[in-house]
């Protein structure tokens, strides 16, 4: 019998895009299609041609080092967290992965000891 992993991350509340080292998307979760559902289907597509020269700088850095980078943003009322980080195969970065989630109007932070 295959033990095979469970695609857990389709069906949870938060977007996630996965590329691999050359920007191109290789995989995106149920809500990340339906984030960006409006721009079809973005599978084989490629990260550098859907962003500014800003965006693209630090796409590049992140697979150069295999950093992440963490940010919010706000988009008619609704916020949420970017959070992006390379992923790695054997040792050596082979991508980066997106997580998108909305925040909620209040956040707790809790200090734990």
């Amino acid at each position: 019998m295959e033990n095979k992993l469970p695609d857990w991350a389709k069906g949870v509340n938060c977007a996630i895009t996965v590329c691999n080292i050359q920007g191109e998307i290789i995989y995106m979760n149920d809500k990340a299609c339906e984030t960006f559902a409006k721009y079809g289907d973005l599978i084989g597509k490629n990260l550098f041609d859907c962003h500014n020269s800003q965006s693209q700088e630090k796409i590049r850095e992140l697979l150069a080092t295999g950093g992440s980078n963490c940010y919010t943003i706000e988009k008619k009322g609704v916020k949420k967290m970017i959070y992006q980080t390379a992923w790695k195969e054997n040792d050596i970065v082979s991508g980066l992965v997106e997580i998108s989630m909305i925040l909620p109007e209040i956040l707790p932070n809790h200090i734990r000891g």
